[in-house]
This record gives structure tokens, sequence and C-alpha cells, in this order.
């Protein structure tokens, strides 16, 4: 009988030290987890960027000679950046865009719910979805994002941002008049309603029409643009719009809204906020150019983001004289975001 209590005792204690053993052990693998993900900040993103290439890029990209498009190059330095990146992700809306999980279930800007009929109309009508037939058959392709920064003027850049396979361009940033500066080239025009060009004369050829709907109301707009239907002022818009576009459906195309949900919560970190706008978490369309591009481009380039508030007698942009002492001027207390560095060659600065 002693014995069966000794053994029984015996087998507490033993079961006892395993428990408290595997406690520890958890404990100590859970302390090295959070050690070596400190090197992350709370977004995903490595902490300290090497200015060198990781050795498995470096040594896949060796033999490309300085100028020679880099297949996979964004995609890949992102993954090594932030590796929670998933590289598929169309860059417009087409007419599967209702299976789409990533948006389903966001209203705009961050999804397309609600949106299904009208969305449906406007591709009915438009019938394109992808880039050009030329830039799709490329193997592998080169964009820059063009920022309307001052710091663009006297920079004489233009024949370098020509050079790239897709040139973006935000909003109603003049491109005639401005050619050594910023180039001639505009593959697409990225706006919504209130930033569109309203002088048909303005806008360029050739180029393909993009929405960045970022409410209800935009979707709306564009379908009067498609279907040539009379814009009504009284629509919701902060400022007045567009009345016309001169380009046919089939120049006309829908961002992604999944970019825009992107590089508001994932890559900058603004308020969720129940996936709804509002609260300051509505990410600048330069951000969500560049977020677009990372996806859908071999490499990736920008040009005219960024501020010198060094010097207050800089023009704020590159095509007006409003100085860059007009933002202390308005008492703007408002700290931007800057998106993740993509991986290009043109330093947003220059």
């Amino acid at each position: 009988m002693g014995l069966l209590v000794f053994m029984r005792n015996l087998l507490l204690a033993l079961c006892l030290f395993l428990v408290l053993g595997f406690l520890y052990y958890s404990a100590w693998k859970l302390h090295l987890l959070r050690w070596e993900d400190s090197k992350y900040d709370k977004l995903g993103f490595l902490l300290n960027l090497d200015s060198k290439l990781p050795p498995e890029l470096a040594s896949k990209y060796a033999n490309f000679s300085e100028g020679v498009c880099k297949p996979g190059y964004a995609s890949a330095l992102m993954t090594v950046i932030f590796p929670k990146f998933s590289k598929p992700a169309p860059m417009f809306l087409d007419d599967s865009f209702r299976k789409w999980a990533r948006i389903r279930d966001f209203v705009p800007p961050f999804g397309i719910k609600g949106q299904d009929n009208l969305i449906k109309a406007i591709l009915s009508a438009t019938k394109d979805y992808r880039l050009t037939p030329a830039l799709d058959s490329l193997s592998c392709r080169r964009c820059i994002i063009v920022g309307n920064g001052g710091v663009l003027a006297n920079k004489s850049l233009g024949l370098k941002i020509d050079d790239y396979d897709v040139v973006v361009r935000l909003n109603s940033a003049p491109v005639k008049g401005f050619e050594k500066d910023v180039g001639g080239k505009t593959t697409l025009r990225i706006t919504y309603p209130e930033g569109a060009i309203q002088k048909m004369e303005q806008y360029e050829k050739d180029s393909l029409f993009v929405l960045a709907g970022f409410k209800w109301q935009d979707f709306k707009w564009l379908k009067y643009i498609v279907y040539k239907e009379k814009v009504s002022a009284s629509d919701g818009f902060w400022k007045s719009v567009a009345t016309r576009v001169p380009r046919e459906p089939h120049e006309i195309r829908i961002l992604n809204p999944y970019f825009i949900q992107e590089a508001a919560f994932s890559f900058i970190g603004l308020p969720f906020n129940n996936g709804l706008m509002g609260r300051g978490n509505i990410p600048t369309l330069g951000s969500v150019a560049i977020t677009m591009a990372l996806h859908n481009c071999d490499e990736v380039a920008v040009a005219g983001f960024g501020y010198d508030m060094s010097s207050p007698n800089a023009p704020l942009h590159y095509y007006e004289n409003i100085k860059m002492s007009a933002i202390k001027e308005v008492g703007s207390t408002c700290q931007a975001h800057p998106p993740p560095k993509p991986a290009g060659h043109l330093d947003s600065r220059a």
C-alpha cells in the first residue's frame, strides 16, 4: 500500500514537473518570437532598411545592366521590406468584381459594397478592364508615379519620366507647357470627380481615365460620364466637378478599391474605423497609386513627392506660383504619413 502511494505521488510530481517545464519552454519561445519580431514595426514593415540588396536578390539581379527592366523586382523587394505583401491584385475592376472577397464587404472607399448596380452598368459600357494590349504583352513593366510637388520644377526630368513604360499622373496636374520637367507622356490619369480636369483642351491624348472612387457619388458620376448623361452639381460633391471627359467608354477604368484599403490600413496604419470613411483614415491619392503600381509593375519609381519645408519660397506645386510658405500661413498642423518606399531608381525628392 505504501509503495502504491509513493508511486502515485511520484507520478503526480513528474506530471507537475512536465507541465511546469512545458509552460516555461512555451514562455521562452514566446519571448524569443517577440524578440525576433522586434525587427518589424507594428504593421509588419522591416524597421532597419539596408541600402544593399538582400543576398538572394543581389544574386538574382546581378547580371542585369543599368536601365534594363528587372522582372519581379518590385514585388521581391517589397516582400523583403513587408513580408505580408501578396502581389495578386488586379489593377482595375472587371466583370468579376463581386467575387473578389477583399473588397466585397467594404463600402467605398475601401470596397464596392452597395455599388453593384452602378459598377455593373459602367463596366457593361466600358468593356475593357486592363491596360493597352501593347503594355499587357510586356514581359517586364517599368512604372513611374508622378506627383504634383514643386520639387519637380526646374529639374529637367521630363525625358527620364517619359522613358518609363507606364506614366501615372494624378488629378488635374497639367502636362502641356511643363514637358521639360514632368515629361509629356501619360498612360493613366487617376482622379476622383472633384480632382478631374474640367477644361477639355487640357486632356492629353492616348491616356486612360481612371476613377478612384472614394464615395458612392463618385461611381454615380462616372456612370453619367460614361453614358454622356447630364451631371448634377448637387450630388454630394464638395466642389465643382467636370461635367464631361473627352474619353470613349473603352478608355475609362475603375481603380480597384483594394489599393485604397491596403494603402490606408496595411501600409500607412490609419484608423480602421470599422471599415468606414472618416476619422482621418483616407490615404492620399499618391500613396494609393504607388500601392497599385507595387502590385502590377516589375519596377516602380516616383517623382514629384515630398515638400521642402526649409525653402519657404520654393513652389508648392510645379505648375503654379503658390509658395511653400502658404502651408504655414494657413496654420496646417497635419502631419503626412509617408507611403512605403517603393522599389525604383528615381528619388521622390528629385
